[in-house]
């Protein structure tokens, strides 16, 4: 799977690597399984972590070590379309009104304790403020044309201020202190809310954001699948790291592609009956004893099932109907003390190339 970062500097093309799962997690079991390799909850992480970033964020020890540097030290282009301001020490955002033609615009890893002084860059497409050490979002209603804002790793405790921005299609707000999902309402355009490593308890006030693709709610404080109806476009649905006990509430999710649900508690595999187009099941580190109910699911791709209580070989005849299988997860389950681990997987599943983090060798 892969997803393209807007336009301008910060573009990338980014593959969803498997990663072990952060410590962050307030999650326990997620932290006994640490040497576990699962699905990275979060997308935006692993673009940074791929780019050698410290996903902890630096914003703490960089605050106490760094002094915020003197604006009028940096030269800044007015018929510069790309800004990129990265690491700057940057601590106040002022004597931006020169870009006249800034479309890109990243002060990401700086110091910046407020957002301010942007209502001139009228023709800003996207915001990039990441890892800095701000507590509200503000000041952005005169930037209606922004596409893209990223204002992951601060201090923010609450979404508000983005109502005029009714022309975003991708919100980034990883590991804040967020603890609701709201005030999103007149962002209709929005394709992908990325809200992991907060502290959210239910998923709610999403009715009207029908254009969503991609919604990851990993590491947060979720009990329970609900209020996902509207999301009828959703392709990548991720609720990883969370406190989910039931697979429930995606009978309308139609079109999801990817379904990311590891390190949860859920003990039964079930309501994915409308989900046919999934391609990627990934609930890796449950309390799961049985594969079942996923033989309707013929189009998967990827199927995650490491670190549960799985002990039946009988139980891979489920995903016999899904011709192009091609990775299968099962360590870590009572089925690998068999010593023809491998070998049975491989006469069971034909199709599969890869059976954990090995590739089948022919």
């Amino acid at each position: 799977m892969a997803e393209e970062r807007g336009e301008g500097p910060l573009q990338e093309m980014m593959e969803v690597d498997r990663r072990v799962e952060s410590e962050e997690s307030g999650d326990e079991e997620g932290k006994k399984q640490a040497g576990c390799i699962v699905t990275d909850l979060s997308q935006q992480s692993l673009r940074d972590e791929q780019n050698g970033e410290n996903l902890t964020g630096s914003h703490s020890a960089a605050g106490e070590a760094e002094t915020p540097v003197d604006m009028e030290t940096i030269n800044l282009d007015p018929e510069a379309e790309d800004v990129d301001l990265n690491h700057f020490r940057i601590g106040k955002i002022e004597g931006f009104e020169v870009l006249k033609k800034v479309k890109t615009l990243c002060l990401r890893q700086n110091l910046v304790k407020c957002i301010e002084n942007l209502e001139q860059l009228q023709t800003l497409r996207e915001l990039d403020l990441y890892d800095n050490q701000i507590r509200k979002i503000e000041n952005l209603e005169a930037l209606t044309d922004v596409e893209i804002l990223d204002i992951s790793f601060n201090l923010l405790r609450h979404i508000e201020g983005l109502d005029r921005l009714t022309q975003l299609k991708k919100l980034f707000l990883v590991n804040n202190k967020i603890g609701k999902i709201e005030n999103l309402s007149n962002l209709q355009q929005l394709q992908m809310l990325e809200l992991g490593s907060n502290r959210i308890r239910a998923i709610e006030n999403t009715d009207t954001l029908t254009n969503l693709d991609s919604l990851f709610l990993g590491k947060n404080k979720i009990t329970k699948l609900q209020n996902l109806d509207a999301l009828t476009n959703l392709t990548v649905l991720s609720i990883q790291s969370n406190r989910l006990t039931k697979i429930e509430g995606l009978q309308n999710l139609v079109n999801l592609r990817e379904l990311y649900l590891s390190h949860n508690g859920i003990e039964v595999i079930e309501g994915l009956e409308n989900n046919n187009k999934l391609t990627m099941l990934d609930i890796a580190s449950n309390r799961i004893k049985k594969i079942e109910n996923v033989s309707h699911l013929t189009e998967l791709q990827e199927f995650w099932m490491n670190d549960n209580l799985i002990e039946s070989w009988s139980d891979l005849d489920e995903l016999k109907g899904a011709k192009n299988l091609e990775t299968v997860y099962l360590e870590r389950n009572p089925l690998q003390k068999d010593p023809q681990y491998r070998r049975k997987i491989m006469l069971a599943l034909p199709s599969v190339r890869q059976i954990d983090a090995t590739f089948v060798r022919f």
